[in-house]
């Protein structure tokens, strides 16, 4: 198959059919010792030229915002698909470097990613590519495509279509999108992905989220009354640690954050880390989610890095929602020019987590059965999303996150001096000079220094005072009468005032040979100096002693073991095979390592044939597989031409999705209810019970039982009066004295010694039709002294309404 290229996928079919799809190609072969890694499929579909013919922008690829530019690392929604009434049956999409031809693997750019399993898939011999999994008429088909690292600059997005017969490919148009580098806005930001950081020492970083998720920025749908922001957490990490990323499935700590705003498992993952974790970071939660900055502060938290563990994560739940955060995931803090960033904006849109199924802010649970991918949310996800239009702009930002250097510990190793900020950042505060009080100020002695600011083991401040008793001379400005100065907050140490408070140690350094014996050195910094101002003598590093495979010589360099071929380049003929191996340690001397790392050579696969196949006719289609639903039909083909003429590679047999009528849905009720109260005081009476509809019957299944149920019941017999008249008149005179007293708003019980309330109006029926309830109260408003504990309480009515049949 390999070596007729693209016309062994799709044009031999069309040959089989018709003789002018044929002729409309020209294909010319390579020789065979020509053909290399990047010269098959790939190379091919660039190749296959056709007529050009104009199609008047029936069909059309488009990314998503209809971007210019791309962010190096982000992540775009594209579609491609036909104008009505058009359609087509297949389709080729591929990423190339802008200026290339595509007979290597370096022209092809970024990567896509699948979203529907059915509808596209891989080409199985052009992996950078994507296809249809099935031929069949769609207008639409929809994919990711994830942006390469900076520094890639321009893309071409390329699209060719099977539609009746013919195959239509652009260079440029409407099925070509071009998209060029973004580029930063912020001078020293990241690079994505830097695996190996070089920079020297250690870096400190505060890091700031500002949630920008409001009813006036997002107004589709906001919940007015339980937006908020959970709780951050994240780390500062290696490269071997991965928080979350987009393509990969949450872990159990994830899915706690993204559904139940819990960052309590997060944390415990982090941990469990040990050395891949330097810091980990939390910040508070926000309930609401957005308030001006002049009424609550933007939350903060400060973090570390260092050589090894330079990348830094984290993410916040967006609530309420079904699974739905915004985050950083493996933010790279180290340069290409071996220093530490020195600040990092991203404004951040909302990503899903896979782990449940809603589409809007308040959708109930629907666990993702099985567990989906990380994605990023996109304007075109479902009409019923709060982020959805048709048109498929870009979602707005919900929240913008600044990660600003303020420290750097230890020796730098970047050729960019510090600026001012960081030289005051990283040296410690000089002692004050001497008191430079003019003359003609006269003060009052100074007060003993206040209580720290910090009520815990945290930077703060103290104050102190003076008055000012007189200016001798108003030409000469008197200073201030308040000094402050920083200080520790209590618990910091038991020890006395000559005490030094010192940071932990930071982790120790690379070993300095990587072959033999070197050296490795950690330290640590004065957090506070003792308050009788006498000096630190507390040692601020430590250096020792490291091994690093003892038996190699400084000009070595040690490799793993072989790997296993490759699978042959070619199904039948001549192509080639590759296997690899690595350097796990490089010469300590600098030099290159002379070891073999990649070795190729050709493999003989069964001769192609070019004579074509006999075959029989395609026979019916089956049976569907399934009786309702869908399923799977197929159909055969057998070989008439010889055994001998060679082996014949055409299918003998396709399987095709099949769809009958839905499969019947019986009715699903809910449990019954307790029965009711009597209707009745004394004698007979009835009570009911109901149950609900859970789910109607759908395709002609089981219809629904009824909904309503009674049974007589009889409390107690009434009591038989004389039935004379004087009876009669003295009880028509009760029921008008209740009347009229439940016209004043309010009604004498059967019982004496209470006051009741009016009857309050009927509820609504709980349902429209097929037998619901009702229900109205009575309560007590006062109850006498006089009145029995039994006889004085609230009374409830239930009556069957609407029911008739549906």
């Amino acid at each position: 198959m390999t070596s007729i290229g693209l016309h062994s996928r799709v044009l031999l079919v069309l040959c089989l059919a018709s003789s002018a799809a044929c002729n409309t190609f020209a294909f010319t072969e390579e020789p065979s010792e020509r053909v290399g890694k990047g010269d098959g499929y790939c190379s091919r579909i660039l190749r296959a030229q056709g007529t050009r013919k104009e199609v008047n922008n029936e069909f059309r690829l488009r990314v998503e915002g209809d971007p210019e530019t791309y962010q190096p690392g982000s992540t775009y929604r594209v579609t491609l698909f036909a104008s009505s009434p058009s359609y087509f049956r297949g389709f080729t999409l591929i990423a190339l470097k802008e200026g290339t031809e595509g007979d290597r693997d370096e022209d092809y750019s970024g990567n896509f990613q699948i979203i529907d399993e059915e509808e596209t898939q891989y080409m199985t011999n052009c992996p950078p590519a994507v296809t249809e999994s099935t031929p069949r008429r769609r207008t639409s088909i929809q994919v990711f495509w994830t942006a390469p690292p900076s520094g890639s600059g321009c893309v071409l997005l390329k699209a060719s279509i099977v539609q009746k017969r013919i195959i239509y490919f652009q260079d440029e148009g409407s099925l070509t999108k071009r998209m060029c580098e973004k580029e930063s806005l912020y001078g020293e930001t990241t690079e994505k992905p830097l695996l190996d950081c070089c920079a020297c020492g250690t870096a400190k970083y505060r890091v700031t989220f500002y949630g920008n998720w409001s009813e006036k920025t997002h107004p589709k749908d906001y919940p007015r009354r339980a937006n908020h922001w959970s709780a951050i957490i994240g780390a500062s990490h290696s490269k071997n640690y991965v928080l979350w990323e987009y393509g990969g499935l949450a872990s159990d700590g994830v899915k706690q954050v993204a559904e139940l705003g819990s960052p309590v498992k997060m944390e415990e993952e982090i941990r469990q880390k040990g050395d891949d974790v330097l810091t980990v970071i939390k910040m508070k939660a926000q309930w609401p989610a957005w308030q001006p900055l002049n009424v609550r502060a933007a939350p903060s938290a400060e973090f570390s890095v260092d050589r090894t563990r330079h990348l830094m994560s984290f993410l916040t739940m967006l609530g309420p929602s079904p699974d739905w955060n915004v985050g950083l995931s493996a933010e790279d803090l180290c340069t290409k020019e071996c220093g530490w960033a020195q600040r990092v904006v991203q404004d951040l849109i909302p990503w899903d987590a896979g782990t449940d199924s809603g589409v809007s802010y308040e959708s109930s649970n629907k666990p993702s059965s099985p567990q989906d991918k990380i994605r990023p949310l996109t304007s075109l996800d479902h009409p019923q999303s709060p982020f959805y239009d048709p048109e498929g702009g870009a979602i707005t930002p919900v929240s913008r996150v600044v990660v600003e250097r303020i420290a750097r510990k230890g020796e730098q190793c970047n050729i960019v001096p510090d600026n001012v900020d960081d030289i005051v950042a990283d040296i410690a505060q000089e002692e004050k000079e001497e008191d430079d009080t003019p003359e003609t100020c006269i003060y009052s002695n100074w007060s003993p220094w206040s209580a720290c600011s910090s009520a815990t083991c945290e930077k703060g401040k103290r104050m102190r005072q003076r008055m000012l008793k007189a200016q001798l001379d108003l030409s000469v400005p008197c200073p201030h009468t308040q000094d402050f100065e920083p200080c520790m907050g209590p618990g910091c140490s038991d020890e006395d005032a000559s005490t030094c408070m010192m940071s932990e140690w930071i982790t120790w350094s690379p070993c300095s040979l990587t072959c033999g014996m070197g050296t490795r050195s950690r330290e640590r910094y004065v957090k506070q100096f003792p308050d009788d101002g006498s000096v630190c003598t507390v040692p601020t590093e430590e250096t020792e002693n490291c091994v690093v495979n003892e038996e190699c010589t400084p000009s070595s360099c040690l490799v793993t073991e072989w790997g296993e071929w490759d699978v042959c380049s070619a199904t039948c003929g001549l192509g080639m095979k590759r296997r690899e191996r690595m350097v796990k340690m490089p010469p300590a001397d600098g030099s290159i390592c002379g070891a073999e790392v990649l070795e190729v050579e050709k493999c003989m696969m069964p001769e192609c044939h070019t004579i074509p196949c006999m075959l029989t006719p395609w026979s019916d289609w089956s049976d569907c597989s399934v009786t309702c639903g869908k399923g799977l039909r197929t159909r055969q083909r057998t070989l008439k031409s010889p055994v001998e003429l060679g082996e014949c590679t055409e299918e003998l047999e396709q399987v095709e999705k099949c769809m009958l009528p839905e499969c019947p849905i019986d009715c699903i009720m809910s449990e019954w209810t307790e029965w009711s109260e009597c209707n009745k005081s004394c004698g007979k009476g009835h009570t009911i019970r109901t149950r609900m509809v859970k789910l109607e019957p759908q395709f002609g299944g089981d219809p629904c039982p009824e909904t309503i149920q009674r049974k007589k019941c009889k409390i107690r017999k009434c009591n038989r009066g004389q039935a004379n008249s004087d009876e009669k008149k003295r009880r028509k005179e009760q029921r008008d004295k209740r009347r009229s007293k439940q016209s004043r708003g309010e009604v004498n019980s059967e019982h004496p010694g209470c006051k009741m309330r009016p009857w309050s109006s009927w509820t609504e029926c709980t349902k429209q039709c097929g037998g619901g309830i009702q229900e109205r109260l009575m309560t007590v408003k006062q109850k006498f002294k006089t009145a029995q504990l039994s006889s004085c309480k609230d009374r409830k009515e239930i009556r069957a309404c609407n029911v008739h049949p549906c």
